[in-house]
């Protein structure tokens, strides 16, 4: 039985490093997820965790919080039934270190996993998963077909509106910014931004997979 890191302290005394790269997290996705749609959200977390690094104090961890989010549901497609139950093994054949698979894990808490977000890293990518799917509904069904010209007013109204995007959860978007101790309108503004400012390089990264 794999082990997942129990304690995350010693994750906010050092850098976090992985020797996952970050092609070699892209990699490794789509070689468990054949569906575009999978591949895509996974990278759009990746960009978004790393914005997230950057902007807001973790710049020198920004590697590890892209891998993080490229793979968190690496074995979404394959095994359902198992989400981030299947991870652990997964991702520590491909040499994934402990606090990896342990965050990785953190993003299912109380929905399929017992691994509880500690790190602000983990957190955060609880609170961001389902509101980038959120987002990228919404921005499909804008003329532009793009977040870019999205107000936060209008993400709000569709946060609201809970016929669209049902399969978001607006209950784990909200329960993401109170475990992140912020407003749940910090959190809508702060991931939609993250979004806006990696959408080019997320179109980049989905024009090479065929």
């Amino acid at each position: 039985m794999i082990k997942v890191l129990s304690e995350t302290a010693e994750m906010e005394k050092k850098d976090m490093e992985t020797k996952i790269t970050r092609d070699e997290a892209i990699r490794l996705l789509k070689e468990h997820n054949k569906e575009a749609f999978h591949i895509q959200h996974g990278i759009t977390v990746g960009k978004v965790m790393r914005w997230y690094a950057e902007n807001h104090g973790y710049a020198g961890d920004a590697d590890f919080w892209e891998v993080c989010g490229i793979l968190h549901d690496i074995d979404f497609e394959e095994y359902p039934e198992e989400h981030c139950r299947k991870a652990p093994e997964m991702l520590e054949a491909a040499g994934a270190e402990p606090e990896l698979i342990h965050a990785v894990c953190s993003h299912g808490y109380g929905i399929c996993s017992d691994v509880e977000p500690e790190h602000e890293m983990e957190k955060f990518l609880f609170a961001s998963d389902e509101l980038t799917g959120l987002i990228g509904a919404a921005a499909i069904m804008r003329p532009s077909k793009s977040c870019r010209d999205m107000e936060l007013s209008s993400l709000k109204k569709k946060f609201k509106d809970k016929r669209f995007a049902a399969g978001c959860s607006r209950d784990i978007i909200s329960k993401g910014a109170e475990c992140m101790g912020i407003e749940l309108s910090d959190l809508l503004s702060v991931t939609l931004e993250a979004m806006k400012a990696s959408e080019d390089e997320i179109a980049e990264e989905m024009s090479k997979t065929v």
